[in-house]
């Protein structure tokens, strides 16, 4: 399903200003409610729908950038909800057009909605640069204004960051905002902080294997649902569920894990949220993965693909795609994996969104070691190490890890070796000569010319391939090998960042 933009200007009588804005009002709080066709209806004859510019005719400027707003963030939530292709460039197009005009009448507040619901649209599309610099205006905007406006900013640069695998940077900010949290009676963003914090805190006691933050997780579900419950939020409570439901699946519960999804899909489908059924069958997918029931997950994964094939919504997409190429790797449908699993690592690359190429590119190398050459292997490795190169995800790390050991031993096996390696690891006859030190020393000299190689000369690189710390690498090479040194890249002096972090 596709929008086209309608370039007819339609303009019916638009009556008494307080009416429109006690209108826009009224939509707002079925937005925040996950009401979204109800808002839509909430405007009657001031929008037609998606596509079509809202009726702002000769109204004044204040009016026209309510509207606009209104119409821009439903157009993305719809968008989202139905799949349709376009539907966020619409978004943007619209909230931008409010964001001037706000800002030409001087309303910071408003000014920094607008750019917060841009930045979820950028979000939405897998643009997270893009969406991490426009919070960065929103919050500029409001300056030292403490307001729910700065609330939500802060929400939405957290979840950019966890969506990033940055989870020590989203945990600093979600605890930056939970003063303003305190202070502020809306139940849908607070449902929304303890829905997002939960996923963080689950992030980080899976990848550290803490029990105290996974504890805490299902203590800010609950608190997430309660809310929701609330502010009558079957669409996100549907997504804590579903939150939920991967949570115990991690943790072995897979009887409780598919309760949970169960409870999600019916959430979601109840109130037409396609996007987020959508999601729910590739977190379904995944589960089935982890239990081993690969047919299955292929399936599930195929028709979460299918759903969000046209929607526009490229990470959501990419992530499908990987999980699908990993259960198709698991029946052996090798090429098929490759390439759901190469179009994943594309999207990830055009939609902005370098950590959804790199795990694409990461299991890849996991899934494929035995079909593809070293050369190859290596290539997709390199690629994943680079889009993953800010996780704070400590299973990424150690995934990286794993599969670079990997490559330096398959092609240690391969015979990918010089001719002068080749004679260095020849078969030693022991005797009256034989020394182990030397013998040791030879070998690790051996292990490591092949990581600086297969890195590019890259001693960060070497050091995770061989399991060590880039400054353990370091010391071994100057103390006992300096003629290794000669293949590492040139160490560059670290120049301090232009740029201040407030």
């Amino acid at each position: 399903m596709g929008l086209e933009t309608s370039v007819v200007h339609w303009s019916p009588g638009l009556g008494d200003l307080d009416t429109i804005l006690s209108r826009c009002e009224a939509a707002k709080e079925l937005e925040e409610a996950g009401e979204f066709q109800a808002a839509r209806e909430a405007l009657g004859d001031l929008w037609r729908g998606l596509g079509v510019r809202p009726a702002t005719d000769n109204s004044p400027t204040e009016i026209k950038a309510e509207l606009l707003l209104r119409t821009g963030t439903l157009t993305g939530w719809l968008g989202s909800a139905n799949q349709i292709s376009g539907a966020q460039e619409s978004a943007k197009d619209l909230i931008s057009e409010s964001a001037a005009l706000f800002e030409q009448l001087g309303l910071n507040e408003k000014v920094a909605e607008a750019r917060v619901d841009l930045a979820i649209c950028y979000w939405r599309e897998g643009g997270l640069d893009e969406a991490r610099v426009t919070l960065r205006l929103a919050l500029d905007t409001l300056g030292d204004l403490e307001s729910e406006q700065r609330l939500r900013a802060l929400l939405n640069a957290a979840i950019i960051e966890q969506v990033a695998n940055r989870y020590n940077e989203a945990l600093r900010i979600y605890r930056e905002a939970a003063p303003l949290l305190d202070r502020s009676n809306n139940n849908s963003l607070k449902g929304k902080f303890h829905n997002s914090y939960a996923i963080v805190l689950k992030g980080l006691g899976l990848s550290q294997e803490r029990e105290d933050y996974i504890d805490h997780a299902l203590l800010e579900f609950e608190a997430a649902r309660f809310h929701f419950e609330q502010a009558g939020h079957k669409r996100f409570r549907g997504r804590v569920e579903n939150n939920e439901g991967f949570l115990f699946a991690r943790l072995g519960r897979f009887k409780e894990a598919h309760e949970h999804l169960d409870r999600a899909r019916a959430l979601l489908v109840a109130v037409g949220d396609h996007g987020g059924a959508a999601g729910n069958e590739d977190t379904r997918a995944q589960v089935l993965l982890l239990e081993g029931k690969n047919e299955a997950a292929e399936k599930t994964a195929r028709s979460a693909v299918r759903a969000l094939e046209h929607g526009g919504e490229q990470s959501m997409l990419a992530e499908a795609l990987t999980t699908h190429g990993k259960a198709l790797a698991k029946l052996n449908q090798y090429d098929a994996a490759r390439k759901a699993l190469d179009r994943a690592i594309e999207l990830g690359q055009v939609a902005g969104d370098p950590d959804a190429g790199g795990i694409a590119a990461l299991t890849i190398v996991e899934e494929l070691n035995q079909q593809l050459p070293v050369e190859t292997l290596h290539e997709y490795y390199l690629s994943a190490e680079s889009g993953l190169s800010s996780s704070q995800n400590r299973q990424i790390r150690t995934r990286l890890g794993d599969s670079a050991r990997r490559l330096v031993s398959s092609a240690w096996s391969n015979g990918s070796k010089t001719e002068t390696e080749k004679a260095n690891s020849a078969p030693v006859l022991i005797g009256e000569s034989y020394s182990l030190e030397t013998e040791v020393l030879r070998y690790e000299a051996n292990l490591i010319r092949q990581a600086l190689e297969t890195s590019g000369g890259s001693v960060t690189r070497a050091a995770r391939m061989l399991g060590v710390t880039h400054q353990g690498l370091a010391f071994i090479l100057n103390g006992r090998h300096k003629d290794l040194l000669s293949i590492r890249t040139p160490v560059k002096k670290r120049r301090r960042s232009i740029i201040r972090y407030h």
